[in-house]
């Protein structure tokens, strides 16, 4: 009889260790993962704000809207803009609830509340860039060096912000009280290697403004806009995204080797890597010979997206282990 006792009050799910003295994990790690593709797709709306030259569409105002949204008087970019406003206003809301939700459901010493604080503010930063693209005028056919500057700022922290909501909703399905595991000059190589795919990113974001403001007719006008001298100087930062791209290239290649070295649950990841690494590639060259349509663009920067999340995350394993809980 004791032992029927005891075998029914066993829990029907085992947790990892650490998991268990956590309630709602289960939860809030799915919730998480919506969080993150939610901003994922507030990025490529805004790629598409930016492609179809909708950033003044609700004029000089900002939050609210300058122009009308419903109705027969409603402008095509005055809706794309506030759409892009909206759902950035329920990221943000999908964001607080995340970062309350992670403080209650986990314990000091775990890095996912950590993550999700620092998730919170960088999208706080977001849209105070965002406003400030808005505000001063760095939006639309603006040309100016300003706007590259806060391009450049606006792309860098919204990689920083898909990295922490990443890391929180992994963190948040396994012990996340961790230890570096790796010598210092691999943790320093690590970190070389993430700085440069965020200067893929930065850069391309500043090659596709350079190719809405100044789009070519044919591959051949496209090249000698390049590397011509009397080009405009935002053409000629474009040669800057393949040089970088090569250098991330080989953080990418390292990582993936790495990962297959690794038994369980390294191998999941060194493929993800491998098919978005290849298949960035192949859109990449697709978008320069097809003269980067719009849908194509917003395909680039999906994968790039997926590309970046997935190697933050296998980095993560990589320079991480759990440490246990007392």
């Amino acid at each position: 009889m004791s032992s029927a006792i005891s075998s029914s009050s066993k829990p029907q799910t085992e947790l990892p260790a650490g998991i268990a003295k956590r309630w709602g994990v289960p939860y809030i790690a799915r919730f998480a993962w919506a969080t993150l593709l939610c901003n994922v797709a507030v990025v490529l709306w805004g790629a598409y704000v930016r492609a179809t030259g909708s950033g003044a569409g609700c004029g000089n105002k900002w939050p609210v809207c300058g122009g009308a949204v419903l109705g027969a008087n409603a402008k095509t970019q005055t809706i794309i803009e506030f759409t892009h406003r909206a759902t950035s206003g329920i990221a943000l809301l999908m964001v607080g609830v995340l970062v309350i939700w992670a403080w209650r459901a986990t314990t000091r010493r775990d890095w996912a509340r950590y993550s999700a604080i620092l998730a919170a503010a960088f999208l706080v930063n977001e849209a105070l860039l965002g406003a400030a693209l808005v505000l001063l005028g760095h939006v639309a056919q603006d040309r100016s060096s300003s706007r590259i500057l806060f391009l450049c700022l606006h792309f860098g922290n919204t990689l920083l912000l898909l990295a922490m909501l990443a890391l929180t909703a992994w963190w948040l399905r396994i012990d996340s009280r961790l230890r570096a595991s790796r010598p210092p000059r691999e943790i320093i190589a690590i970190g070389t290697g993430l700085l440069a795919t965020m200067l893929i990113g930065i850069t391309g974001a500043v090659a596709a403004l350079g190719g809405t403001l100044f789009p070519a007719v044919t591959l051949r006008s496209s090249l000698a806009q390049d590397f011509g001298s009397g080009g405009p100087a935002l053409l000629r930062l474009r040669l800057v995204h393949p040089n970088v791209a090569v250098t991330a290239a080989v953080y990418v290649l390292w990582v993936i080797f790495a990962l297959a070295r690794r038994k369980g649950h390294g191998s999941w990841a060194a493929m993800a890597l491998l098919i978005l690494f290849f298949t960035q590639i192949g859109i990449g060259i697709v978008n320069v010979l097809l003269l980067a349509p719009i849908w194509l663009q917003i395909l680039h920067l999906c994968v790039a997206d997926l590309l970046w999340i997935t190697l933050v995350i296998a980095s993560a394993n990589l320079l991480f282990e759990p440490a246990g809980y007392q």
